[in-house]
């Protein structure tokens, strides 16, 4: 495994790129950060590490927001905006997957489709904003109209795994919040939880990537 950052330009200002890129890798997984941190949390962080030794590039974009210091993040259209100039500089020769956690699953949603990808991963989807269960944003996560993975912990106030429809390939975080996070007398350590995800990740990818598995 190889890791090498680079700089891009988007309608929104410079982005960052940084690439753990594996040898010949049969996808490359293109995430995004979420509104309130960036690509150093520990769930995009293990994927990062992981994920490379088993043929998958994952790719860790930094929004231009962040990059230029800011606290909040911009409009939704100015993340898909920041999504899909990365998908189009990197011009991968392996299955492409985009996702992301919270505000960049939703961005991978939305874009899914029109950048071509093979599958979507969503990382703490936010289906709801918290105690608002009403203003449901199921539609936006059906509108990935690709495979998709939803990893999701037990205590999201973001939306509980019981509140997402039947149908959607779904993985639950036993006892942890909306950033993956556990208690310290969890059933599951945060090593665990970092196992789960890059297990999960790994045999939905080998199912749902085209020409790697029994998927059709």
């Amino acid at each position: 495994m190889s890791v090498s950052e680079r700089r891009i330009d988007t309608p929104h200002g410079e982005a960052r790129l940084q690439l753990h890129s594996a040898r010949g890798p049969f996808a490359t997984l293109l995430l995004s950060h979420g509104a309130g941190a960036g690509i150093e949390t520990e769930d995009l962080q293990a994927l990062a590490r992981d994920l490379p030794r088993q043929g998958v590039t994952v790719v860790l974009l930094e929004q231009p927001w962040r990059v230029a210091g800011r606290k909040v993040a911009t409009a939704p259209p100015t993340l898909d905006d920041g999504l899909v100039a990365a998908a189009n500089r990197l011009r991968t020769r392996s299955a492409l997957v985009v996702g992301g956690r919270s505000a960049g699953a939703r961005s991978a949603a939305r874009c899914a489709k029109r950048l071509g990808a093979s599958g979507c991963l969503a990382l703490s989807f936010p289906l709801h904003p918290p105690g608002r269960p009403e203003s449901s944003r199921v539609d936006e996560l059906r509108g990935a109209r690709v495979p998709t993975l939803v990893v999701q912990g037990e205590r999201d106030t973001m939306g509980r795994p019981d509140e997402f429809p039947g149908g959607i390939d779904l993985v639950v975080v036993p006892q942890a919040d909306h950033s993956l996070r556990v208690p310290k007398r969890a059933s599951l350590s945060q090593e665990d939880v970092g196992v789960l995800l890059v297990e999960s990740t790994l045999e939905w990818l080998t199912r749902t990537v085209p020409g790697n598995g029994p998927a059709d």
